[in-house]
C-alpha cells in the first residue's frame, strides 16, 4: 500500500517522487533529481524544450573527449528530447501563458518519467499536455518520449515537433563535429563524431500519431533533423503523439548510423516498447529492492538511491565504470574516483554480481594507464589515477579556478598524493571475489590488479633506518582538509593490508594456477625477493596506534594541530575549509570526511587490525566531533550513520543516515545541479544494510544482527553469496536468523516536555514574579518556599503562597493577573540562548527519529516562551494552561498532548523536573523521566541530573532496563 509523505513540493510515495509545482529556481537541480538512464547513457530530467533556462545533457558510457589543454570530460551527446508543440501558433512554454496545473512523477520501479499541465494559452486556449519518457533497460539502445494532447475549450490546429539536435555543449563547449543526417522511411537519422577521441554516434528516429489524422513532414535543417506532425484537434478529445529514437556510438559498433536505422526498423510500437522495459525493471528489483516499513520517506529515498545506481550501471560494458556524478550531470567531467570501489561495489557485488564484475573489470582494462602514472612518477608497477576516464591515465584537473573572480587559481595535489586508490581498489577486489567466488575472474584478471599495484607499494614506501620502520610520507589520506602529511594512517594500514593480500593471492595462484603464477610472475617480475620486501613492508610499516587507549593518531603530528570545537561555527551553509580558508584548514584538527573512521569501517567487516569495540568507541568519540560531516564530504554521512549504529547512537545513526539518503532529494549541499552524489546513494545502500540491517559475513553466508531505527517496523532485502541468494525480512522484536535478539524497549513514539526548569530556566522568572507578587503582599516567600510550586497552575501556586490568608475572589484572580504580568515582562528577555544544555539537542535528535514531540506545561504563556526559544517547529503540539481544567497532579495536560500527537498514552514518555509532573504522568498511564534530585522526582521511572549531555538512546536504554526490571 502507499503510504504518502509531502515534502516542501515533493510528494513520495513507496516508489513515486511527485513535483507538484514549478520552481524556476530549482531547475537545474530538478534536472539532476529527475534523470533517467539505463547503464548504456543518462539523460537529464530537461523538459521537452519548453522553458529557456534548461541545461539539457544526455551522457553515454566511455563517450569521452578532450578540451584541449584543460581535460578529459564525458562529452554531452545530441539531444533526443526536443518535443515542441504550437497550439494555433502560440509554442507552448512555461514562461508563457498560465500554467493552472502542474505534476511531475518520476516512478522508479518502472524507470517511467511523466509530466502533466495544464495550460491556458496567451490567447485563452485551455489544454492539457502529458508527456511520458523512457530509457528502455530491456534494449539499452533505445529511448521514447510519448505527448498526450487534449483541448478543453477549443478546436483547434496543433503542430508537434520532434527533433533531435545535434549542437549539445558541456557548458559552453561543443564536442561534436562532422554533423550529418538524412530521412528514411522510418523518419530521420544522425551521425556525428567527437573532435580529439574521434568517437562517433548514430541516432534514428521516428514518430506516429494516433487519435486524428496527421501529417507527418521531415525538416532536415543543419544539425537539427525534425519531424513534423499537424494535425486539427477538436475539444475533449485526447492526440496521441509517440517518438521512438535509438542510439548507438562507436564504441560498441563498426557503423552507428546503419545499426540505430536497423534497429528502428525493427522496433515495436512505443506500447510494446514500455511494456518490455517495465518488466525489465520488474526482474532487476526482484533482486535489488529494499522493502522498508514505518518511515514513507526513509522507505522512498533508500529506492531513489538504487534507483541512480541502476540506471548508471554498465550491463554489458566492462571498459567503463559509474563516474562520482553518475551519467546525471556535468559535475567532475564524467570521472571515475575511488567512490565506485568503495562505496557503490557493494551494492552490486551483493545484488547485480555481473555488474559488479564489469565495473572491476574496467580496472583491469586500465591497468596501462596506471602503469604509466607509476612510471611518469618514478615508481615502478600500477598506480591508478585519482581520476580516471576512458584509459585510466590520470585525468585530476592540476588547477581548479577560485569563485572569487580576482582570486589565486587553486592548485589540485589530489592527483599527486591521493595515492590510496591502488588499495581501495585491491580491497573491492578481495570482498567482490570473497562474495562471489569468483575464481576465473580473479586468476585472469583481479590477480594481476593486485600484484602489479602491490609491486607499486613497493616502490613508493620509504624505509627509515633510524626508527626501523616502513613511512609513506607526502600523501593526502581520505580526509582531503591537509594536502600534505605523512605517514596517514588509513594509508599505511591499507596498503600493509593490501600487501597480506597480494601475497594471499600470489600463493593461492601458485597452489591452484601455478601456470598462471608463472605467467604474471615473469610479466610482472615477482621474484623471492619482492615477496620478502612485501613481507618487510607488512612487519614494519609504522602504524601509530596506541593499544592502552585504541586512538588512532591520523597522521603523524595531528595530535599536535590546533584543536577546533565546530559548533562555535554554527549555523553556518558552508564547509568550514571555506570559512577557514585551506591553509587554516591545515593547521587545525578539522576532517572533511571520515579517516581513521573510515579506515575502521573498512576494517570492521573481518575485525582486521586496528578494528575492536574499544577503539572504535575511543576514535568514534574523538574524530566524530571533529568531523565537517555537513557541509566537508558527502562521502561521511552514511559512513557515520554506520558507525554511530555499532556505538549505539541509534538516533545520530538515523540522522546521519537520512542526511545521506536526501542529500540529492533535499539538494541540502546546493550542489544537485552538477550530478547525483554517487558515493552518497551506494552508502545509503551500506548503512541500511551493513549498519542497521546488521549484516555480517561469515563462511557460511550473511547473518543479520540488527539494530533498526525505533519506528522502522520492518526491513526486507536479498544478497547474494557464492551462487545463493539469502533473504532477509527483519522485524523488532523478532529473531532473525541465528544473531538476531532485541531487548524488550517500550513502543515509544512521543515524548512530552514540561517547559519550565527542563528545556529551558523560566523558572526563576516565575519566581521573580511570585517573590515581587509577595513582597508586595507582604507575604513571607523565598527560593525554598518556591520549590514547592513546580509543576504547579498559578492558582494552585498562589494558594500555596497566601495559605491561611483571607482574600476574595476578586483579589485573588488580580493578584493572579498582577503576578502574570511581571512574568510576561520577564519572558520577553527570552532567546535560544536560555534553552537548557542538552535540550535542542535531544529535541532535533527525537525530530530525526521520527519521534513526535510535545510541550505540556500548565503555563499559560508556553505558546510565547515557546516562540521565543525557536523551538515552536521542533514541536508538534502543545498543552498549556489553557488547554485543559485539572491542573498537575492531575493527568489531564499530558493526555490532552498524547490526544494531539495522535498516540496512546503507553506511546509516550514525559519529561518532567517536578514532583507534581511526575505523578501526572504516571496517572495517565505514561513513561516518566524525572529531571533532578531523587527526594523531587525520584518516582519517576528514569532519574537524570539534566538533559545535558543525554541521547535518546540513553533514555531507551534506561527504559528497557526498567522493563527489565518489572519482569
Amino acid at each position: 500500500m502507499d503510504i504518502k509523505t509531502i515534502t516542501d513540493n515533493f510528494i513520495y510515495t513507496d516508489w513515486t517522487l511527485t513535483e507538484t509545482q514549478f520552481d524556476p529556481d530549482q531547475i537545474h537541480s530538478r534536472e539532476t533529481i529527475f534523470t533517467i538512464g539505463n547503464g548504456y547513457l543518462g539523460t537529464r530530467g530537461s523538459f521537452e524544450r519548453d522553458y529557456p533556462r534548461e541545461l539539457p545533457a544526455t551522457f553515454i558510457h566511455g563517450v569521452y573527449d578532450d578540451v584541449p589543454v584543460v581535460y578529459t570530460e564525458l562529452a554531452n551527446c545530441p539531444d533526443w528530447l526536443p518535443m515542441v508543440v504550437m497550439i494555433d501558433g502560440d509554442r507552448f512554454r512555461l514562461n508563457e501563458g498560465e500554467i493552472t496545473h502542474y505534476e511531475r512523477v518520476l516512478d522508479v520501479r518502472h524507470g517511467l518519467l511523466n509530466r502533466s499541465l495544464r495550460w491556458r494559452t496567451p490567447t485563452g486556449k485551455t489544454i492539457d499536455i502529458h508527456f511520458e519518457r523512457f530509457a528502455s533497460l530491456a534494449d539499452q539502445h533505445i529511448v521514447a518520449q510519448r505527448c498526450e494532447l487534449t483541448p478543453l475549450d477549443f478546436d483547434g490546429l496543433i503542430e508537434v515537433q520532434g527533433s533531435i539536435n545535434g549542437y549539445p555543449e558541456n557548458q559552453g563547449f561543443n564536442h561534436w563535429v562532422d554533423l550529418d543526417q538524412g530521412k528514411t522511411e522510418q523518419g530521420i537519422w544522425f551521425q556525428s563524431r567527437t573532435r580529439s577521441s574521434r568517437i562517433t554516434i548514430g541516432m534514428a528516429a521516428k514518430m506516429t500519431v494516433s487519435g486524428t489524422e496527421a501529417s507527418i513532414q521531415v525538416n532536415t535543417a543543419p544539425g537539427y533533423p525534425s519531424l513534423n506532425a499537424t494535425f486539427l484537434a477538436k475539444s475533449q478529445q485526447t492526440v496521441t503523439v509517440e517518438k521512438i529514437v535509438t542510439v548507438f556510438t562507436s564504441r560498441e559498433i563498426e557503423t552507428p548510423v546503419k545499426s540505430a536505422q536497423e534497429k528502428l526498423a525493427q522496433t515495436s510500437d512505443y506500447q510494446t516498447l514500455r511494456n518490455d522495459h517495465t518488466q525489465a525493471w520488474d526482474a532487476v528489483w526482484q533482486q535489488s529492492d529494499i522493502l522498508l516499513e514505518g518511515d514513507n520517506e526513509a522507505a522512498f529515498a533508500i529506492r531513489y538511491n538504487i534507483f541512480q545506481l541502476l540506471i548508471a550501471a554498465p550491463q554489458y560494458d566492462d571498459k567503463v565504470s559509474i563516474p562520482a556524478k553518475t551519467l546525471s550531470g556535468f559535475g567532475y567531467r564524467g570521472h571515475v574516483f575511488w567512490d565506485t570501489e568503495i562505496f557503490i561495489l557493494p551494492f552490486f557485488t551483493f545484488t547485480q554480481p555481473a555488474i559488479a564484475r564489469n565495473l572491476l573489470t574496467y580496472r583491469y582494462h586500465t591497468l596501462p594507464g596506471a602503469r604509466r602514472k607509476a612510471l611518469h612518477s618514478g615508481y615502478q608497477g600500477a598506480m591508478y589515477a585519482w581520476e580516471s576516464a576512458d584509459t585510466g591515465d590520470e585525468v585530476t584537473p592540476r588547477w581548479s579556478l577560485p569563485n572569487d573572480f580576482y582570486g589565486e587559481d587553486v592548485r589540485i595535489w589530489c592527483r599527486d598524493r591521493e595515492i590510496h586508490i591502488s588499495a581501495d581498489i585491491t580491497y573491492a577486489v578481495w570482498y567482490y571475489w570473497l562474495a562471489t567466488g569468483d575464481d576465473e575472474w580473479l586468476r585472469d584478471r583481479g590477480a594481476e590488479i593486485v600484484l602489479d599495484t602491490a609491486i607499486f607499494w613497493g616502490s613508493r614506501v620509504e624505509y627509515n633506518s633510524e626508527q626501523n620502520r616502513y613511512e609513506i610520507r607526502a600523501v593526502i589520506g581520505a580526509d582531503e582538509y591537509h594536502e600534505l602529511v605523512h605517514n596517514n594512517t588509513f594509508t599505511n594500514r591499507m596498503v600493509q593490508w593490501h600487501l597480506e593480500k597480494a601475497l594471499f593471492i600470489d600463493n593461492w595462484l601458485q597452489q591452484n594456477f601455478p601456470e598462471r603464477a608463472a605467467e604474471l610472475a615473469k610479466q610482472l617480475q615477482i621474484t623471492s625477493e619482492v615477496r620478502s620486501h612485501w613481507q618487510d613492508i607488512i612487519a614494519k610499516i609504522w602504524i601509530p596506534y596506541d593499544p592502552e587507549t585504541g586512538l588512532i593518531e591520523q597522521f603523524e603530528g595531528f595530535f599536535q594541530l590546533q584543536d577546533i570545537n565546530l559548533d562555535e561555527y554554527e549555523p553556518r551553509h558552508r564547509s568550514i575549509q571555506a570559512i577557514l580558508g585551506i591553509e587554516e584548514g591545515n593547521k587545525r584538527q578539522i576532517l572533511k570526511q571520515p579517516d581513521v573512521l573510515m579506515l575502521l569501517y573498512l576494517m570492521r567487516e573481518s575485525a582486521d587490525f586496528p578494528y575492536n569495540p574499544k577503539s572504535l568507541q575511543a576514535n568514534w568519540d574523538y574524530y566524530a566531533p571533529r568531523t565537517d560531516i555537513t557541509y566537508g564530504s558527502s562521502l561521511g554521512p552514511a559512513i557515520h550513520a554506520i558507525l554511530a549504529a555499532d556505538v549505539g547512537e541509534s538516533a545520530r545513526a538515523y540522522k546521519r543516515f537520512m542526511q545521506a539518503a536526501m542529500v540529492d532529494l533535499e539538494d541540502s549541499r546546493g550542489n544537485t545541479n552538477d550530478g547525483i552524489h554517487g558515493a552518497s546513494a551506494g552508502g545509503v545502500w551500506q548503512a541500511a544494510i551493513f549498519g542497521f540491517g546488521g549484516i555480517q559475513l561469515t563462511e557460511n553466508g550473511p547473518v543479520a544482527n540488527p539494530h533498526l531505527p525505533s519506528h522502522w517496523t520492518r526491513l526486507k532485502f536479498k544478497l547474494h553469496w557464492r551462487g545463493k541468494w539469502h533473504e532477509f525480512d527483519l522485524q523488532p522484536q523478532q529473531k532473525t536468523m541465528e544473531k538476531f535478539t532485541q531487548s524488550p524497549t517500550p513502543d515509544i513514539r512521543g515524548v512530552i516536555f514540561d517547559l519550565d526548569g527542563v528545556l529551558t530556566d523560566t523558572a526563576e522568572y516565575h519566581y521573580q514574579a511570585w517573590q515581587r507578587l509577595a513582597d508586595e503582599e507582604g507575604i513571607p516567600f523565598n527560593r525554598q518556599a518556591n520549590e514547592a510550586l513546580r509543576g504547579v497552575s498559578r492558582r494552585e501556586s498562589l494558594m500555596l503562597i497566601i495559605g491561611d490568608r483571607k482574600y476574595s475572589e476578586a483579589q485573588i484572580q488580580e493578584m493572579m493577573e498582577r503576578k502574570n504580568g511581571y512574568y510576561i515582562e520577564l519572558i520577553h528577555h527570552v532567546t535560544p540562548k536560555d534553552l537548557l544544555p542538552g535540550a535542542i539537542a535531544l529535541l532535533e535528535e527525537l525530530r530525526q527519529a521520527g519521534i513526535k514531540t510535545a510541550i505540556g506545561s500548565a503555563s499559560k504563556n508556553a505558546q510565547t516562551v515557546v516562540e521565543l526559544l525557536g523551538i515552536a517547529d521542533k514541536v508538534d503540539a502543545i498543552a498549556d494552561g489553557y488547554s485543559v481544567k485539572q491542573p498537575k497532579p492531575a493527568p489531564d495536560l499530558f493526555l490532552y498532548a498524547a490526544k494531539e500527537l495522535g498516540l496512546q498514552p503507553k506511546q509516550c514518555v514525559v519529561v518532567e523536573d517536578a514532583a507534581a509532573g511526575v505523578e501526572a504522568a504516571l496517572a495517565g498511564g505514561m513513561w516518566a523521566v524525572g529531571l533532578g534530585p531523587v527526594e523531587r522526582v525520584g518516582a519517576a521511572d528514569v532519574v537524570l541530573p539534566s538533559l545535558a549531555g543525554v541521547k535518546w538512546a540513553d533514555i531507551q536504554a534506561k527504559l528497557s532496563e526498567k522493563v527489565l526490571s518489572r519482569k
